[in-house]
Parts: structure tokens; sequence; C-alpha cells
């Protein structure tokens, strides 16, 4: 495959030189890192990376190739890519195709060949930052006056722009009814709640709570997505006005952010995040220790969820860095959490979760 020249500069200064890997073009984003040694078509097309460069620390990417199946929405979702060794070759039967060809059709850009290491090394240091990827144009100054113009993640509300246009149902049968709003929902959440025999219809962002208290819900949940949760008082809005009904939620990841808000807890910008599929989680209340998927850039404030102790209880933590990772409602029947359980392709410590929801929906029946 020929390699044409490519760049990424950061908003910091600092330029890595490469090649193309995908498109030809140009496209800027926040600079993030996710450190799964495998998975990266589901994490490509996961809603909850809109707007963001993704570095992968995996130092081989494209060597098992793409697989319809492999996906969590119906495109990829990131805005670019920038890998150390880019594979096209590939050995998995279960393969459709090769990568390249799979960026091409999707658009997507990105660059090859660059010390992955060494700029994750700067996002841990210094903090999440906007970068921009050419293989168009070498031309620094050009991609300065770019790069300047971009906004910050903070701020962004952006589940407006990945959520579905219209109501769907997943599925048609079960015993209980989950109305489940989508801000970027991701396909293998949608898979572990049919599994528990469910019925799944699912509302766009901004569906008032009258529609889908209408269609007869037994519980609702709050789905993952991009950008600031601060920057949707819509969401928060209809979040509260579900709270009042008093009907089972679960939140995941953005829908955990949501919730807090509704409850009245803030939320902040992280200095660079967590994506990966191997952060320690320990559950509070049974002291066990779960293995998990992550991908988020915001987080609940746990100084004002711990002054709240008569309307939320903290029920998991982050082992790294003690970052709120659950949370429950204490007057309502409502819990969420920050990371993934129905993470694909795992770890698959967290899938309680789920049933822990169908029990609350069949209680409240």
């Amino acid at each position: 495959m020929e390699q044409v020249p490519a760049v990424i500069l950061l908003e910091d200064g600092t330029v890595f030189n490469g090649h193309a890997a995908g498109k030809i073009g140009t496209t800027i984003g926040e600079l993030c890192f996710n450190t799964g040694m495998t998975g990266y078509q589901e994490v490509f097309t996961d809603p909850s990376y809109f707007g963001q460069i993704l570095v992968m620390t995996n130092a081989h990417i494209g060597n098992y190739g793409v697989a319809d199946m492999d996906t969590e929405s119906k495109s990829i979702k990131i805005a670019g890519l920038v890998v150390k060794n880019y594979t096209n070759e590939y050995s998995r039967p279960l393969a459709d195709g090769p990568i390249q060809d799979y960026f091409e059709n999707e658009g997507l850009v990105g660059i090859g060949g660059v010390d992955t290491r060494a700029i994750v090394k700067k996002l841990r240091d210094q903090g999440a930052m906007n970068a921009i990827i050419s293989s168009e144009t070498t031309d620094l100054d050009e991609l300065k006056k770019a790069l300047a113009a971009a906004p910050n993640m903070e701020g962004l509300e952006l589940a407006s722009k990945v959520t579905t246009k219209e109501a769907y149902d997943y599925s048609e049968e079960g015993a209980y009814k989950i109305a489940a709003m989508d801000f970027g929902i991701k396909e293998n959440i949608l898979r572990c709640f049919k599994e528990r025999n469910c019925q799944i219809r699912v509302f766009p962002a901004k569906t008032s709570f009258a529609e889908m208290n209408e269609w007869g819900a037994d519980g609702y949940f709050l789905s993952n997505g991009p950008g600031d949760p601060a920057s949707m008082g819509y969401a928060v809005d209809t979040v509260k006005e579900i709270l009042d009904s008093n009907k089972p939620v679960f939140g995941i990841c953005l829908g955990h952010q949501l919730l807090a808000l509704a409850a009245g807890i803030d939320t902040y910008k992280m200095h660079h995040g967590h994506r990966g599929i191997n952060h320690p989680v320990i559950h509070l209340n049974t002291s066990k220790c779960e293995i998990t998927s992550q991908n988020h850039g915001f987080a609940v404030n746990p100084e004002t969820l711990e002054k709240m102790t008569d309307v939320a209880s903290i029920t998991h933590r982050n082992l790294n860095d003690r970052t709120v990772e659950g949370l429950k409602l204490n007057n309502k029947n409502a819990f969420s959490v920050q990371y993934h359980p129905e993470s694909a392709p795992g770890p698959h410590d967290s899938r309680y979760l789920f049933d822990d929801f169908v029990e609350m929906m069949a209680s409240n029946k």
C-alpha cells in the first residue's frame, strides 16, 4: 500500500510526521487515547467518541481486519485516528475486509507511523487538547489557523448530533418495556436488554417525557453519548420528570452524569479521561473488584455527591483515582454507572447490572 505523507499538529504546537491511514484529507478534534488491546472496531463506532481524534496505544491496528458484527453503531464515529503500526493485511477468518477499504468507505482520516507513546505521555501530563491531522497539506501555518478555530469539548452539546432521528423498536417482545433515551447508544447495550427478555423502544434524545410515558414503559434507560453533560439542560429536565414518575431508571456513562445532574449533583471535565478495557472498579457494597470498559472525559463531582447523602449514595469507585463510578438515588428507583457493563468484546464482569435493572422493574410492577 502506497504511503502518503501525513502530519498531526497538537494544540500546544507539537508536530508528529507519519503517513496517511484511511481517506486522504484533514480532520480536527479533541485528542484522547484508548488503552485497549483489542476491540478497535467497537471503539471506532462508539458514538461517545464523536468529535474526538483517537490515539490507540496498542501498537498494531488493522491486523485482524474489520467485520460488520463488531460495530456498535451504523458508522464510524471518531473524528480521526492516530496509530503506530497501520496494517492492512489481515488473517482473521471472520473478517469482512481490510481496514483501509473500511476507512475509505467511511471517510475516516487518520495517521500512522507516529510515536503514539510520546503522544499519550503528553496527554497524561498536560491533559486533553485539540489536534489536527492532515494528509492533504503539511503547511503548519495553515493547519495552526484551522486548529485555532476549533471549539473545546467543554460546553459542547453533541448528543443531538448522534441520536436517532425517529423512535424505533429494537425488540418488540418481552416481559418488560424499556424506554431507552438515545444520547449515542451502543448496539451491545440493546442486545443485553433483549437477552433479558425486554421489549425496547429507542427514543431520540429530545423526546418529551409525555411521549415516552404514553408508550407505557416499565423502566427508563439513559444511554451513553458524547459531549459535555452540563450543556444538556433539555435532557436533565426530562430525567427529572422521569424520576418524578417513580419508574425504575438505569444510566450508563453520559446517562450516569445526567442522572446526577437531575439530582442536583454537578459534573466536571476530567484531566484526560478514562478510555480502555482494563479499569479496576470496586463495588462498595460487596467489596468485589470489577475490571471494566470505560470511555469518558467528564465525571460526577464526588465532593458535591458526598455532601448530599440524603439524596444519593456512591456505589462504585475507580481504584486508580477514586473517581465516582456508580451511584444510586436514595429516595428513587434509580441507579447508574460511569463505565460500560455491556462492554464488547469484554470484560464482562459487570453484566449483572442489567439483571439488577430487570429485577428493579419486576419489583416495581
